[in-house]
């Protein structure tokens, strides 16, 4: 398990399969808990479910379809979402809130919507997310202007619709999220698996 963090994560091996799912913080927090603890950082699933993790290994290992990868996998994520305990309402609120803006909204301006100070904000969604609203909003942003590149529009015109300070701005989160240049970024796969990474959530920070 791969925690959120502004920066990329590399692996090597030989014979690896995998099985990628991406949760919002919200959905993350309520499967599995301690997000503070957990960003930046690749952590055992073992570790967080103990011998469920290793249950739900075996079967994934046995099964004979993707389709009945995907199903397992679901099915465990549903049990520990049941059993999890969510997030600050106002947490969800402002979670929402970056990616219905696309990170183009000020932390001041969600903070007084919903009765909180600016640090207490920040403290709160830091606690429960493992990053702070700043740099959430900037993987949102990011996540929208690589989805644009993938679709064909120009590194100038994503950088000024996404609302970067120009082409160089947006060169450089790229190469700090990817490692890659906006030719190279354009044509990952991983771009075409959804259209964007966090659809957006419900009241209580819950995925539709």
């Amino acid at each position: 398990m791969v925690g959120l963090a502004p920066g990329g994560v590399r692996g090597h091996g030989s014979a690896i399969t995998c099985l990628q799912l991406r949760l919002a913080p919200p959905v993350a927090h309520r499967i599995l808990g301690a997000a503070s603890e957990l960003g930046g950082t690749v952590v055992g699933l073992d570790q967080l479910w103990g011998r469920d993790a290793t249950r739900t290994e075996e079967r994934l290992r046995a099964a004979s379809s993707w389709d009945e990868r995907f199903a397992i996998a679901e099915a465990a994520l549903l049990r520990r979402y049941t059993d999890g305990r969510p997030v600050d309402p106002e947490v969800a609120f402002a979670w929402d809130q970056l990616v219905t803006h696309r990170g183009a909204v000020r932390i001041e301006r969600i903070a007084a919507e919903i009765g909180w100070s600016r640090k207490r904000l920040w403290s709160r969604f830091q606690s429960q997310t493992g990053l702070g609203p700043k740099h959430a909003a900037r993987l949102v942003r990011f996540d929208d202007a690589a989805h644009r590149l993938a679709a064909g529009h120009s590194a100038a015109r994503v950088a000024a619709d996404t609302g970067y300070t120009d082409q160089s701005h947006l060169h450089r989160d790229i190469r700090t999220f990817t490692g890659t240049t906006p030719t190279t970024l354009a044509t990952a796969p991983w771009l075409t698996v959804d259209p964007t990474a966090w659809p957006t959530t419900g009241p209580d920070g819950d995925r539709p």
